[in-house]
């Protein structure tokens, strides 16, 4: 182990050196090396940090020739993998990465699966290593989403985005470059539904992404839908989830859901869901028996209150006329006053 170690080290050291001061073949043989290291020796991941080699990948990953970007990039993301390289991660944000991305997506280029994974575990940065000033590589994510019909591609965006959307202070620039409806219309695939609901759920309890979300022709069609999805329990309970939000406090949206057919599939989620489902899906329930109870309480104290104004009338126009029938004097006393009123 001690000498097998030692070589690696040897081997690193050699590439460095390439990837340094080496012509441009000579550092994208370097890169590959760095690469294959990385990937088998997490104490390579340290070593080649401390050496200096991520700002020269980040270059490379920058370059207009693409096979020098995809060696580059693939480093980087061995560099990065791991839930302890959170010094490697802000090491390739401080050197600028972000902030130099293609500002085009061409689909026949195939780095861009590349950038999507490294952008990915780079998310996983708390907000402190990952500034704010830095989310501008957001519009390169959804670029992704809207155009690539990679699936693998779409996830690692989503996973970025997932991560990014944990942080409350993110939801604002999420939402402003329109990510809601791509995300709903994300939300129909199987594929991609989980994530992409995971991320309106993080949205969702801010004022900006509950308000999206109400104003979204999509919303709650499209999630009464998912829970109507048997063989995806984690959805539906995100859904619902999603759902609740909604529905607090805010019978504007729970009319709407009514009308949309959520109460049957509630129903069934209730009896058949998974454990999680069926917890939200009962709550949301109570929440509608409540709202009805409470419609049918107004209705009846509306007629309480009409019945009340009625049998007043008729006490007052006993007193103004008496002896005569109380239900022709409602209108004599009304006809005389205006009758006073009239100019001669």
């Amino acid at each position: 182990m001690e000498k097998e170690r030692c070589e690696n080290v040897m081997l690193l050291q050699k590439s460095v050196k390439k990837l340094l001061f080496g012509s441009w073949e000579e550092k994208e043989v370097a890169a590959k090396e760095i690469e294959r290291l990385a990937k088998e020796y997490e104490k390579v991941r340290e070593l080649a940090t401390e050496l200096g080699v991520v700002r020269v990948l980040v270059s490379m990953a920058l370059s207009d020739v693409a096979s020098r970007r995809r060696v580059a990039l693939k480093a980087l993301i061995h560099l990065s993998n791991g839930n302890h390289n959170f010094r490697n991660k802000a090491l390739i944000v401080e050197a600028g990465l972000l902030c130099k991305l293609p500002k085009k997506i061409d689909l026949e280029d195939e780095s861009i699966r590349e950038f999507a994974d490294l952008l990915a575990s780079l998310s996983s940065l708390g907000n402190i290593q990952f500034p704010h000033s830095s989310l501008d590589f957001l519009q390169f994510l959804i670029d992704i989403l809207k155009s690539c019909p990679s699936f693998d591609t779409k996830e690692s965006c989503l996973v970025a985005m997932c991560n990014i959307s944990t942080v409350l202070e993110n939801a604002g620039p999420l939402i402003s470059k329109g990510v809601v409806p791509i995300l709903l219309e994300l939300c129909s695939e199987k594929g991609t539904s989980e994530k992409a609901l995971s991320i309106l759920g993080n949205l969702g309890v801010t004022l900006m992404g509950k308000k999206a979300l109400e104003n979204s022709s999509m919303v709650p069609k499209c999630l009464i839908e998912i829970l109507s999805w048997e063989d995806e329990p984690k959805c539906q309970a995100l859904s619902a989830n999603i759902l609740i939000i909604l529905a607090h406090k805010n019978s504007t949206q729970r009319s709407k859901m009514v009308q949309s057919g959520i109460i049957p599939v509630l129903l069934q989620v209730a009896l058949l869901g998974s454990f999680s489902a069926q917890k939200r899906a009962r709550k949301l329930l109570r929440w509608f028996r409540d709202e009805r109870q409470i419609e049918e309480g107004r209705t009846t104290m509306k007629s309480l209150v009409r019945e009340s104004l009625h049998r007043n009338m008729e006490i007052i126009t006993e007193r103004v006329n008496p002896g005569e029938d109380s239900s022709n004097g409602l209108k004599s006393p009304v006809t005389s006053t205006s009758s006073k009123s009239l100019p001669n």
